[in-house]
């Protein structure tokens, strides 16, 4: 049994990733413990202002963000593909709480700060309205390097897979059966 948290990264309030991270969390419940966050729910100002400059003092549902990543030992991060990566809100959420101290600390005399999240697995569902092969060889699969090795591996948490679906915007019903199909069989793969 794992303690699982799955993040649905897009600030709508319905959307595709939502009834994909419900789909998944009815199904992990089975053999895990699962925890939510719904970015679009979450109450904090977006911008760090004064970058690491200046301690900025976080609001209750970012503390909250935070204790419930250092609880996980497996991370979901659901998000769609805006503008090529991911939603504002969604890097303001990352911005805000991935800080030193939190997720990495610089060491004096060494180019790379150590790992504080380390222990903790992640796996990226994705959906984007254009097709994934397109996106990911054609424009550079941005969102995946973003998560994946600036904000995950940075941090010290291992992804160990990528799953897109799409696109979405002209899709039938029949595809979106298919997509729910396949989140729920990933949510039966955790280990």
């Amino acid at each position: 049994m794992k303690k699982v948290l799955v993040i649905n990264a897009n600030p709508k309030s319905t959307s595709l990733c939502k009834s994909l991270a419900e789909r998944y969390i009815s199904v992990a419940k089975e053999h895990h413990t699962v925890e939510q966050i719904n970015i679009g729910d979450l109450n904090f100002e977006i911008s760090l202002d004064e970058g690491y400059d200046r301690v900025t003092a976080l609001e209750p549902d970012l503390l909250e963000f935070q204790q419930k990543i250092q609880w996980s030992e497996h991370v979901v991060i659901i998000s769609p593909v805006w503008w090529g990566t991911i939603p504002a809100k969604f890097k303001g959420v990352i911005d805000r709480t991935f800080l030193p101290g939190f997720s990495f600390k610089y060491v004096e005399g060494k180019s790379y700060p150590e790992k504080l999240l380390k222990g903790r697995t992640s796996e990226l569902i994705i959906t984007l309205d254009s097709p994934p092969l397109w996106y990911k060889y054609v424009k550079g699969n941005a969102i995946y390097k973003q998560l994946k090795h600036s904000i995950l591996d940075f941090s010290g948490i291992k992804n160990i897979s990528a799953t897109y679906f799409g696109p979405v915007i002209h899709s039938k019903s029949d595809h979106r059966k298919d997509w729910l199909n396949k989140v729920a069989k990933l949510a039966r793969k955790i280990s």
